[in-house]
């Protein structure tokens, strides 16, 4: 089994999803399931984040002109049918069916083309990032899915590889060697620690730091996240607190 898991940053008005979430930094989504036929794409999903970020994310799904997984630059003419399954105070369960037409193009299709039948969708919505993760038997083209994938977004959004190899269990990849970090996260970090961002009181702010990187705001918050959460994984499967060490913050 081969394990891919890239992200996507949409630019601003090329996702009515990306959009909300960037109103809202703390919102996030996160995919329950998520299935592909040729022509039909099912998923559930899973938003947490405030009242008003809730509203917002409950609107892109509801009011948008055809579903925010086509990759689409225009209406392809889709059709979605979108229902809020369950709402809480700080969480929202949308059930989604989309029924494309030979103009549409989504990740899951353009995997089923290149990857084969039975490939497998986690994904994650944060900001304007959307991460997928692709799970699949290892036979098909990864080159040409990618490359698809790349056509597809054209300049509505961005790509970065996050990692790609043999799958392997959640602590096999928690305990990986530094290549765990794709080469953007690890840039980000280091510059992060050398810049004195993790000083208290820090020595630069995630603005300025961002500027000397040249990169948006929102995606070196994105990477600084995603090698945090790398790290702390890591540092728990190697058994760093259970063992009796401490950290005070």
């Amino acid at each position: 089994m081969r394990d891919l898991v890239f992200a996507l940053e949409y630019e601003p008005g090329c996702n009515r999803v990306a959009d909300a979430l960037a109103d809202h930094p703390d919102a996030r989504i996160r995919s329950l399931s998520l299935h592909a036929t040729d022509e039909r794409l099912w998923r559930v999903d899973h938003a947490t984040g405030t009242s008003a970020a809730l509203d917002d994310v409950e609107r892109a799904f509801l009011a948008g002109d055809y579903y925010a997984d086509c990759l689409a630059p225009d209406h392809c003419g889709a059709t979605q049918t979108t229902e809020v399954l369950e709402r809480t105070d700080g969480a929202l369960v949308l059930y989604s069916r989309w029924e494309r037409t030979p103009n549409c193009a989504s990740v899951p299709h353009i995997a089923r083309d290149h990857l084969g039948d039975g490939v497998l969708f986690e994904t994650r919505h944060e900001g304007r990032h959307y991460t997928w993760r692709v799970v699949h038997s290892g036979e098909g083209d990864e080159a040409a899915f990618f490359d698809e994938v790349a056509r597809a977004v054209g300049d509505c959004a961005t790509m970065e590889m996050l990692r790609a190899g043999d799958a392997a269990s959640s602590g096999e990849r928690a305990t990986a060697g530094a290549d765990g970090l794709s080469p953007e996260q690890e840039a980000a970090l280091r510059a992060a620690v050398e810049h004195g961002y993790y000083e208290s009181p820090r020595e630069v702010d995630v603005a300025d730091l961002a500027e000397h990187l040249d990169v948006p705001r929102s995606t070196l918050t994105y990477r600084l996240r995603r090698a945090e959460e790398w790290l702390a994984k890591r540092h728990v499967a190697g058994d760093g607190i259970a063992d009796g060490s401490s950290a005070h913050l």
